[in-house]
């Protein structure tokens, strides 16, 4: 190579001296590189100038030999020093070769490359901005590097960048954002270090408005907080903290909705300063956005609701989960505030207090919070049964879905936390029944909730709130008053049932609307499809009969209507296949009907039978009491119908009589003696108008063997005065019972005839069932 021809203008020794090993000889050919380019400045002679940075650049910097980079370097920083404030012309041909030598194998000459760069830009200070990106990436690179004398010299560099960054208000910030959004996810400690460095000093900067690109980052701060270092998860806690407060300060230019997501997933995070710091921007995000967050909610309620089972080693999570769950709660109660007279049934979501207003400004409900404030008014203002039309109708169907999606997977032990607030928006927004299908959604929550063994009766509870809710719409009646509409579900003729009470139209402590019988009937096919698919569940679960299923039937009679409970179950169990199921099903309603407080008033209802109901709904129990002999007794007993009991028992004789049969019979005995039965053992006093209710009891009497119930019975038959007036003859006067019993037009013949067709069906299948175990015993002894 002819060097005098190729690189000219500089000399050869000029040359020589760029590719010494030593530094202090190729500081020399620095100095005269400086001299010749100032030269050249005074000339105003550009191309003499780029023809230099050329030749420093491709023959020297970018060169295969190692002391010709270290030259390259050295000259192309000496070049720029010369350039002075003119630099900023030729920052491209200068910066590109000395950020080709940050990705050097050789550490020393990374590091002559940074002090070349560190050079380069304190020239050109402000003008090295348009570069900006290509300069924080090197960078980036060299905040990690292995060598600490490279680390040294970037961190100077580092800093010098910062200054002028602060300095300048030409950053441009929106070509920089994506590549911010690249490197946040960096794994790499020092790389972290580096991210979270630049970005205080950006947010430390008045011009330069971070919070407008915040959900670009906010997921890669989210995971830097995770890492193993204290001094980088403490930066980073720094970093997020001086994000909020500004939030606060300025929260109606917050994207509160683009980032809401990413706050649900952090605040699920194993790690707990992850989850704690997500939470805490959950709670400032739903009390400065308000209904921004609705549309949000079903995913707030699955990271929220399983953190309010914490113990006391995440206490400080669990308060600010509370906090949130609270806060939500509170954007779904309509409050009472101004109602217009004319439109009663009107619920009109409020305005926020004077307090709320503080943490809420009138500038956030623009926008999402106007839209979503405008569509939850609709839904709350249209009449029962109405459908929502357009973008609302969509976004609370979304809302809805999503919502029962989450209660199918959340925690059974926190599941209550999510029924409450579906709980108020069910009772307070009439628009949602158009959303709920025929097959009601109710099934997989009664499941999942009922089966689990451990579920807390807190839990139980607000599930059935919402079931009770589901089953007394309005949406679900029917005009001709019957029951489902497919073929499997329907009914064999019409039977009033009344329109349950809305349990959050009741208050907890009266439950006087629950006892009195609504007037008008009709039928609900959510509620009687509730009850099909209840009696089903305990079906195929008797466990869950066994353990909860008086207090399921004994809560759902306070929520909704205990006559229509009882009617309903009774007139499903008539057409019941699984005899021995149905048996033991009404012996189970049975027990509850004449024990269970909440049935006070039902009860009172079956014992005179003066209305009609009354003795339409006695007709209704009596057939499908009739699946279980004592029971029907029992219920003879508790209606006054003595006679008819008296009758019934005389049958028993025709029956199979088992261990089973006598335990129930035994247990009738004890509850004769209950408080329940005290106008019955009164009655005894009587007894020239109430023979037939001795002779019953004289039946029963017989029927036990010399037991305890034996001699109890036995015992109270002995204090009867007179027993000579037990004797009836036809010139006897009717008592006071036979009139009522004749005026209640009851044909207790063909129910008679009813008892004795359901139990030849048991007999029957008991015969079966004894068949094949006989079959069965026989293939094994085979």
């Amino acid at each position: 190579m002819n060097a005098e021809r190729d690189l000219s203008p500089l000399t050869p020794g000029v040359v020589r001296a760029l590719t010494d090993k030593l530094y202090e000889k190729r500081k020399v050919a620095a100095l005269e590189i400086e001299k010749l380019v100032r030269e050249f400045v005074a000339q105003n002679n550009t191309s003499q100038i780029k023809h230099v940075i050329q030749i420093l650049s491709q023959e020297f910097a970018l060169s295969q030999h190692p002391h010709s980079r270290k030259g390259g370097l050295i000259g192309l920083a000496a070049c720029s020093i010369a350039l002075g404030k003119d630099s900023g012309l030729y920052l491209k041909e200068l910066i590109e070769p000395v950020l080709t030598c940050f990705n050097d194998a050789d550490s020393r000459l990374r590091y002559y490359a940074c002090e070349a760069l560190y050079n380069i830009v304190k020239v050109a200070r402000g003008s090295v901005l348009p570069h900006f990106n290509v300069l924080f990436d090197g960078l980036s690179k060299l905040a990690a590097d292995p060598d600490p004398n490279v680390k040294s010299g970037s961190e100077l560099l580092d800093r010098l960048l910062k200054d002028i960054v602060t300095e300048s208000n030409q950053f441009d910030l929106v070509g920089f954002i994506p590549l911010l959004r690249e490197r946040i996810y960096s794994n790499n400690q020092y790389a972290r270090q580096f991210i979270i460095s630049w970005i205080l000093v950006l947010e430390s900067v008045p011009d330069i408005n971070l919070l407008d690109y915040l959900p670009e980052i906010l997921d890669g701060l989210f995971q830097i907080l995770g890492d193993n270092s204290k001094e980088i998860r403490k930066m980073c806690e720094v970093a997020l903290g001086e994000f909020l407060k500004e939030i606060k300060k300025n929260p109606s230019s917050v994207k509160f909705a683009e980032m809401a997501n990413i706050l649900v997933i952090h605040c699920q995070a194993a790690d707990d300063l992850i989850q704690l710091t997500a939470m805490c921007w959950m709670r400032e995000f739903i009390q400065l956005a308000g209904r921004v967050m609705l549309p949000y909610s079903s995913g707030i309620l699955t990271a929220v609701l399983p953190c309010l089972s914490y113990d006391d080693r995440k206490k400080n999570i669990k308060e600010v989960a509370n906090v949130c769950n609270q806060s939500l709660m509170k954007l779904v109660i309509p409050e009472d505030d101004e109602m217009d007279e004319a439109k009663p049934s009107m619920t009109i979501p409020t305005e926020p207090t004077s307090e709320e207003s503080l943490s809420k400004p009138e500038s956030v409900t623009t926008g999402e919070s106007q839209v979503a404030h405008e569509e939850l008014s609709q839904l709350q203002s249209l009449p029962v049964g109405a459908e929502p039309s357009g973008a609302t109708g969509q976004w609370y169907t979304m809302w809805l879905g999503a919502v029962w999606l989450q209660v199918n997977l959340v925690l059974p032990a926190t599941s209550w936390g999510l029924l409450s607030p579906l709980v108020l928006y069910l009772s307070q927004c009439a628009g949602i029944w158009y959303l709920l299908p025929p097959d009601p959604l109710c099934v997989d929550l009664e499941s999942k909730a009922h089966s689990a063994p451990s579920l807390s009766p807190q839990v139980i509870l607000k599930d059935l709130e919402l079931l009770a809710e589901i089953a007394s719409s309005p949406a679900g009646q029917t005009e001709e008053g019957h029951g489902p509409s497919d073929g499997s579900d329907v009914r064999p003729g019409p039977v009033e049932l009344h329109v349950p009470a809305r349990a959050g139209q009741l208050s907890s402590s009266s439950t006087k609307g629950l006892e009195c019988s609504p007037s008008t009937p009709t039928m609900n096919s959510y509620f009687y499809k509730f009850m099909i698919n209840l009696l089903k569940r305990f079906s195929s679960e008797r466990k869950l009969l066994e353990t909860r299923g008086a207090f399921i039937i004994r809560q759902l009679c306070l929520l909704l209507n205990a006559e229509n409970i009882f009617h309903s179950m009774a007139d499903i169990l008539l057409r019941e296949e699984d005899l021995k199921f149905a048996s033991t099903m009404v012996h189970t309603l049975n027990t509850i009907l004449l024990t269970s407080s909440e049935l006070f008033q039902l009860r009172n209802q079956l014992k005179d039978l003066k209305t009609p109901e009354s003795r339409n709904l006695f007709c209704c129990l009596y057939r499908s009491w009739c699946h279980n002999p004592v029971t029907t007794v029992s219920l003879c007993f508790l209606t006054q119908n003595y006679k008819h009991a008296y009758d019934l028992i005389q049958k028993f004789g025709d029956l199979e009589v088992t261990v089973d049969f006598l335990t129930e019979v035994d247990k009738l005995v004890q509850l004769i003696e209950c408080p329940i039965f005290t106008y019955l053992r009164l009655q005894l006093l009587d007894v020239k108008n109430n023979p037939y209710l001795i002779k019953a009891l004289y039946g029963l009497l017989m029927l036990l063997p010399q037991s305890s119930a034996f001699q109890l019975l036995s015992h109270r038959l002995q204090c009867v005065p007179n027993p000579e007036l037990m004797q009836t003859t036809d010139n006897t006067k009717p008592s006071t019972g036979f009139k009522r019993t004749a005026a209640s037009n009851i044909d207790y013949t063909e129910l008679l005839q009813h008892f004795e067709k359901v139990q030849n069906k048991h007999l029957e299948a008991r015969h079966q069932r004894a068949g094949r175990a006989e079959q069965l015993d026989r293939r094994v002894v085979l």
